[in-house]
């Protein structure tokens, strides 16, 4: 992944592409152009989204090894939290 990049901006740069592209205002010349830097910024975003992905994996997989881990919350047999039955 490029150094410096913005989800966020990325994910504005293209809600800006499909805008222009179904307000039909896109001029022809422009529109391969336009879809190609679209595909460009969905790939870097899904990029973004699996490198997080792993990284709270990893966090969360490190936090469940901690002696201090808080208990699990999961529904039990009897309905409850697991907190307190």
């Amino acid at each position: 992944m490029k150094q410096g990049f913005k989800y966020s901006k990325a994910l504005k740069e293209i809600e800006e592409i499909i805008s222009e592209i179904e307000s039909e205002t896109i001029d022809v010349d422009v529109l391969t152009e336009k879809v190609k830097r679209a595909i460009t910024l969905i790939k870097s975003c899904k990029e973004r989204l699996r490198d997080t992905e792993e990284e709270l994996k990893d966090v969360l997989k490190d936090f469940g090894e901690d002696k201090h881990a808080v208990p699990s919350t999961t529904v039990g047999a009897t309905g409850g939290s697991g907190l307190f039955d």
